[in-house]
């Protein structure tokens, strides 16, 4: 009996050995490097190292990246990249659509939250323009100028993110006709530390943010109001005010978007699997980026710091 036992139950020992041990083999299920976009925005930083550290967890081999925002997509329909920054529905509605449309990126699904970006001031700036937050208090040549600095004097400055960014503050002040100048902040830490020095010292100051993010939180300030976006707003000049002009409206709101190389999920679809269940909510996103801008943490310690105390939430995504 105990040898007809024995005989039993070894088969079935080896076959559970074999299963469990190919099953630890299919991942990673390639060696090839996987190339995750990182565009410097401490943001986006955490976002992606959150990422690239887990899948690391199951032995993948990646590379961060570099890439700007809007070309980044470009890239993943060519297969030079492959995970893609988080898009804003807020500045690359157009580009991602374009690009999931093609069939060489993938639509990863949103990553969990909402935003909303545009031209932001701090309260005390309605003593100079009080018809604020209505757009066309930005008309009065008195509030252009109290906005301005030396080099834009008498128009006023439009302080906007990175080049990189893709922004479009001139196609606005061109079809609204404001006497403004956009002046693009070299980083977004740039950006953020010249907001901060204008509120401290009140000084006037017009300039992009966005939410989530600690900046409007922190201070107390308004978003200017504009012509309602539609989806008409920036290819057809005949939608909104201007019938000449496209982009006389705000910006869509919207979440963030993940993408990838279609041609990928073959050679790494763990990975995918991964990047697909990969979701945060806003006041995580708003205490990760502060952590770094405030309290001045390496953005790969923030992101390490997020995985180490919260095994109970990825956990499920390595699954």
């Amino acid at each position: 009996m105990k040898k007809l036992l024995i005989s039993f139950i070894l088969p079935i020992l080896f076959i559970t050995f074999i299963f469990s041990s190919s099953s630890r083999a299919d991942v990673p299920e390639s060696k090839d490097t996987l190339k995750i976009v990182i565009m410097g925005y401490s943001g986006d930083n955490i976002i992606m190292q959150i990422y690239g550290e887990l899948i690391s967890k199951l032995g993948y081999n990646i590379e961060y990246t570099p890439a700007d925002y809007i070309g980044q997509f470009a890239g993943m329909k060519s297969g030079d990249l492959h995970i893609g920054s988080p898009g804003w529905d807020t500045t690359a509605k157009d580009v991602m659509a374009d690009a999931w449309g093609s069939g060489n990126v993938l639509n990863m699904g949103n990553i969990g939250i909402s935003v909303f970006e545009d031209w932001w001031y701090p309260l005390y700036v309605k003593d100079k323009c009080p018809g604020l937050p209505n757009w066309e208090a930005l008309l009065d040549p008195a509030c252009a100028e109290s906005l301005g600095t030396i080099e834009t004097s008498p128009k006023g400055r439009f302080l906007e993110g990175p080049i990189e960014w893709g922004g479009t503050g001139n196609l606005r002040i061109e079809a609204l006709g404001l006497p403004f100048e956009v002046i693009n902040a070299g980083s977004d830490a740039a950006l953020g530390a010249d907001i901060s020095a204008a509120v401290k010292r009140q000084e006037p100051i017009l300039a992009w943010t966005w939410q989530p993010y600690w900046l409007p939180a922190m201070y107390p300030g308004e978003f200017v109001e504009w012509p309602e976006y539609g989806d008409g707003c920036y290819d057809d000049a005949s939608w909104g005010p201007n019938p000449n002009k496209t982009h006389d409206c705000g910006n869509p709101t919207g979440f963030m978007w993940k993408s990838a190389w279609t041609g990928g999920e073959s050679i790494w679809p763990k990975a995918y699997d991964v990047w697909r269940k990969f979701t945060l909510d806003e006041k995580t996103m708003g205490d990760l980026v502060y952590k770094s801008d405030i309290d001045g943490v390496d953005t790969m310690d923030v992101a390490k710091g997020w995985i180490a105390e919260n095994e109970n939430i990825w956990s499920e995504w390595l699954k």
